[in-house]
């Protein structure tokens, strides 16, 4: 009697996508200074809960949507200050993953593209290159140019997308889905007419020339 071969069991991939609908398999990041610090390592649930926040650069590991979800928490902060009450939008993170899966919806049906690709994008597009320290010599204080880190060009352009957003959705018939996917795609489309966050960059970046 023949002895029977054990059948070997083929590997399944599965295919882990953003939210279970979207790949970040495709997504390219066209600015080689951000390529490091633009996260698009491939999961189902954009949540890591803090694991590595005691990591030096541990933000540049982790997803770029994380990160939008993360800066949708506190969307009125600037500085150390609070330009607008931040309130109704903290506490659960439940509210940031609803507003951002709203977001992508509606960046897919308007783009008719990945809606991660179009947020790369416009972080890209709204990513400072240079921008301005003061120091003090003697008695005077003077201005410098300075070139950004890349790490902070990512938070500064996510967190000008967001409280842009916000601003635009307070007291205000438009929702906080509306401004943000309004926001996101004037950055993507670079027009410093409509996005405040081109228009920040390119102030920000024409003072920083001037003072070379």
């Amino acid at each position: 009697m023949a002895e029977s071969k054990p059948v070997e069991a083929k590997k399944q991939q599965v295919d882990m996508k953003l939210f279970g609908r979207w790949d970040t398999k495709g997504v390219i990041v066209s600015d080689p200074g951000l390529t490091k610090y633009i996260g698009l390592k491939a999961m189902m649930v954009p949540r890591s809960a803090g694991r590595h926040a005691k990591q030096q650069f541990h933000k540049s590991q982790l997803n770029i949507v994380e990160r939008f979800m993360n800066r949708l928490m506190v969307p009125g902060h600037r500085g150390k200050k609070h330009l607008i009450d931040s309130g109704r939008s903290g506490g659960k993170s439940a509210t940031g993953w609803k507003v951002t899966v709203q977001v992508l919806e509606q960046l897919e049906q308007r783009t008719k593209q990945n809606p991660i690709q179009v947020l790369v994008r416009a972080v890209e597009n709204a990513a400072l290159r240079e921008e301005i320290t003061s120091f003090q010599v003697g008695g005077i204080m003077l201005r410098k140019a300075v070139v950004t880190a890349p790490q902070r060009r990512v938070d500064l352009a996510l967190r000008r997308i967001v409280t842009t957003a916000y601003q635009k959705s307070t007291n205000n018939r438009k929702t906080a889905v509306q401004a943000l996917v309004e926001e996101i795609l004037a950055t993507y489309n670079n027009d410093a007419t409509n996005s405040v966050a081109i228009k920040e960059k390119e102030r920000i970046e024409r003072e920083a020339a001037g003072a070379r």
